[in-house]
């Protein structure tokens, strides 16, 4: 579908203060939480390195993840089940650092990606109808559905439109800790010539401090269902758990993130 859920509800996060039962009503607490994350977003320029566990569709793997400034490098364990022996796993690494089109189209994806994100981010306001539902300890609850005067100008915005759910933040941090949703309406393509997608559609995001003040998804799942023209079916099927967060330095190279993924367990 080229929707990247899982990125795309990332940053659907941070709240402005807990005193939004009584100052203000929910969108305008939105609004502002919007802006702060928006901030957040920008002056974070952390990387880390992590395992992660991702099942998509029939394809699963497992693998160490290590952030730099010029990409992403993996080392994968483990393909559909199977374990990747060493030599293969180095020599993979290997070819990436040595790919400069390779990570050139990863940057443009990840940019791409993150630009998505921010356009729906700011359209959380007016796409959603919200409501306080109060607190649960240090985290504040958040519940928002569908608005009915809100026109989405483009798939993704429809798409992302047509959910209903929660979202629980840590008011102490003011950092999102959960966001899940439902498709509560099917979504048609291009007013259905092209293929629809189907209501009870969920996602899940969980997020945590993995640092000093900085947190990160910990966990996606993405269960979307649909059809497209002749019967094809659409799926956006994913499960994806990432543990075991270590800040890098800024300046570590892909050599440099090479050699830490190597030394790390699994």
């Amino acid at each position: 579908m080229g929707l990247r859920p899982g990125r795309l509800l990332v940053w659907v996060a941070a709240l402005a203060a807990p005193v939004l039962c009584r100052a203000e009503d929910a969108r305008q607490f939105v609004q502002r939480a919007v802006q702060s994350e928006l901030a957040k977003d920008r002056d974070d320029h952390s990387r880390w390195i992590y395992f992660e566990t991702d099942r998509k569709d029939a394809r699963s793997v497992k693998q160490w993840v290590a952030e730099t400034r010029e990409g992403s490098l993996r080392r994968v364990i483990e393909l559909n089940g199977q374990p990747v022996p060493e030599a293969e796993q180095q020599s993979k690494m290997d070819a990436y650092v040595r790919d400069t089109g390779a990570r050139s189209k990863q940057r443009k994806n990840e940019q791409h990606d993150d630009q998505q994100a921010e356009e729906l981010l700011n359209l959380l306001p007016q796409a959603f109808i919200w409501t306080n539902q109060g607190a649960n300890g240090k985290l504040t609850l958040l519940h928002f559905k569908p608005n009915p005067d809100f026109h989405p100008p483009d798939i993704e915005a429809r798409v992302f439109a047509a959910m209903e759910g929660d979202m629980a933040v840590d008011t102490e941090q003011l950092r999102i800790a959960s966001l899940k949703g439902r498709m509560i309406r099917d979504v048609l393509l291009l007013g259905g010539w092209v293929g629809r997608l189907n209501a009870g559609g969920t996602f899940n995001v969980e997020r945590r401090e993995t640092g000093n003040r900085i947190w990160q998804i910990v966990e996606t799942h993405v269960h979307i269902q649909g059809h497209a023209l002749i019967f094809k079916t659409i799926s956006e099927q994913e499960d994806d758990v990432k543990s075991e967060f270590k800040q890098l330095e800024n300046s570590t190279t892909l050599q440099q993130a090479a050699q830490e993924l190597m030394k790390e367990g699994k």
